[in-house]
C-alpha cells in the first residue's frame, strides 16, 4: 500500500467508499423490489478503482464510464438523490428518468455519463480529449471500461487514433477478471490488459484496484504525464466485483470459494485497517463515515420514492436536437402523411386515430365475413 496521506483525505476517500458501498447495495435492495427497473450492474467490490482514479482527478477533467457507474458519479460530487431517482425512472433523476442504472450523466460535473454498448464509451472519449486539445485546455479524459471492453473493434480502433493525434486521455481498464460470465483467460488471448495498446504505441501499466491508495498514486501520476506530454496512456486496475455482472446473474460461472477468497482483500475494510494502524483515523471516524453513508442512501430512496414520474405527455421529448437549419433525422410513416420523426411529440394523435380507423375497418371485416359464414 502506498503512503498513508493527510487525515483530511483520508475522510474523503473512506466516505465516497461508504458511500458507494452502502447506496450499491441498497440500489439491488430497491431493485429486488421492483422499485429500479431496466438493468442493474453493480460495482461492490471496485470501490477503490472509482474512487482511487476520481480524487486526483481535477474539476475540469472528464470521465466517461460504461453501465456500471452509480459509484463513479457518486465519486465526481453527483447528488444519491438524483441518482437514486433515475434508478427509480423519477423525474429528479440525472436523466429525468431517462435513463435508469446504465445511463447515469451530469455534464455539470464533467461526468459524461454510461453507456449501455460494450466499448462504446472509448471513442467517444477520444472526442473529448480532441475537443480538449482542440480548445487548448489541459483537461484530460479519463475512459474507464471493463475488460471484455478490451476485444472489440472499437478498442483498437480508438488506441490507434488517440496515439495518432497524441490524445490526452486515460484510458483506465476495471478489470474485474470476467467479461460478462467469461473469464478473461477465455475471452483474452493476452490477459495483461496493460499491454494491449503497446502495438498501437500507447504504454500501459497494470496497478491492483483494490488498493485506493496505489490507484490513487499511480492514476494521478499517469494523468500528470497526460497532462505534461498530451499523449494517451493505459492503466489497468485489477480488480474483483462482489456481485453478478447484472442483478439478474445466476453466477453459475464461478465458486463461491473464490469470491470469499477475494472479499479478504475487501478494498474498504482494507484501508480502514492501515489508516487505524497508522493512527491517521480512529474507530469514531469509522463509525461517522459509515453513519453518514447510511443517513444519505436512506435520503435517497425517500427522496426517489417521493419524486414525480415524468409526464406521460414528454415520452417523445429531447429525443433529437430540433433546429430551423437541420435536415431530417428520421421519417415517421406512422401517419398518411409522413413527418419529421424528431417531432415524435406531435405524432400520438394522428397514430392514435389511424389506429383507431384501422380497428374500426378490422371490425367490419370480421362482422362481414361473420355474415357470410351464417349464409353459407
Amino acid at each position: 500500500m502506498a503512503r498513508i496521506p493527510d487525515r483530511q483525505i483520508c475522510l474523503d476517500l473512506l466516505g465516497r467508499m461508504c458511500l458507494i458501498r452502502r447506496f450499491e447495495e441498497e440500489a439491488g435492495r430497491q431493485y429486488q423490489r421492483a422499485k429500479a427497473g431496466g438493468f442493474l450492474h453493480l460495482a461492490i467490490g471496485e470501490e477503490a478503482t472509482i474512487v482511487g482514479t476520481t480524487s486526483v482527478m481535477r474539476d475540469d477533467d472528464f470521465l466517461i464510464g460504461t453501465y456500471r457507474t452509480h459509484g463513479h458519479a457518486l465519486a465526481r460530487g453527483t447528488p444519491a438523490d438524483e441518482v437514486m431517482a433515475e434508478l427509480f425512472g423519477k423525474e429528479t433523476g440525472t436523466s429525468g428518468g431517462r435513463g435508469g442504472s446504465m445511463h447515469i450523466f451530469d455534464a455539470e460535473r464533467r461526468f459524461m455519463g454510461g453507456y449501455g454498448i460494450v466499448g462504446g464509451n472509448l471513442p467517444l472519449a477520444a472526442g473529448l480529449g480532441l475537443a480538449s486539445q482542440y480548445k487548448g485546455e489541459d483537461s484530460v479524459t479519463v475512459c474507464m471500461f471493463g475488460d471484455g471492453a478490451s476485444n472489440t473493434g472499437n478498442f483498437g480502433e480508438t488506441m490507434n487514433l488517440a496515439a495518432l493525434w497524441e490524445l490526452p486521455v486515460v484510458f483506465l481498464v476495471e478489470n474485474n477478471l470476467y467479461g460478462m460470465g467469461t473469464a478473461i483467460e477465455r475471452h483474452s488471448a493476452v490477459t495483461d490488459l496493460s499491454r494491449k495498446a503497446e502495438g498501437y504505441g500507447i504504454e500501459g501499466e497494470r496497478i491492483d484496484g483494490m488498493d485506493v491508495l496505489e490507484v490513487r498514486e499511480r492514476v494521478g501520476a499517469h494523468l500528470e504525464e497526460v497532462r505534461e506530454k498530451g499523449r494517451p496512456s493505459l492503466v489497468e486496475a485489477f480488480t474483483y466485483r462482489y456481485r453478478g455482472h447484472s442483478a439478474a446473474d445466476p453466477e453459475v460461472y464461478r465458486d463461491k470459494s473464490e469470491v470469499e477468497e477475494w472479499q479478504q482483500k475487501d478494498p474498504i475494510e482494507t484501508f480502514i485497517k492501515a489508516c487505524l494502524d497508522d493512527g491517521v483515523l480512529n474507530d469514531d471516524d469509522v463509525e461517522s463515515a459509515r453513519r453518514e453513508a447510511d443517513e444519505t442512501v436512506e435520503a435517497a430512496v425517500k427522496f426517489a420514492d417521493e419524486s414525480p414520474e415524468p409526464a406521460l405527455e414528454s415520452l417523445y421529448e429531447e429525443l433529437y436536437v430540433v433546429s430551423e437549419t437541420m435536415g431530417w433525422y428520421a421519417v415517421d410513416e406512422r401517419s398518411p402523411e409522413p413527418h419529421r420523426g424528431e417531432l415524435g411529440e406531435d405524432a400520438p394523435d394522428v397514430a392514435k386515430n389511424l389506429a383507431e380507423s384501422g380497428a374500426a375497418h378490422a371490425a367490419e371485416e370480421q362482422e362481414r365475413q361473420s355474415r357470410e359464414g351464417v349464409r353459407d
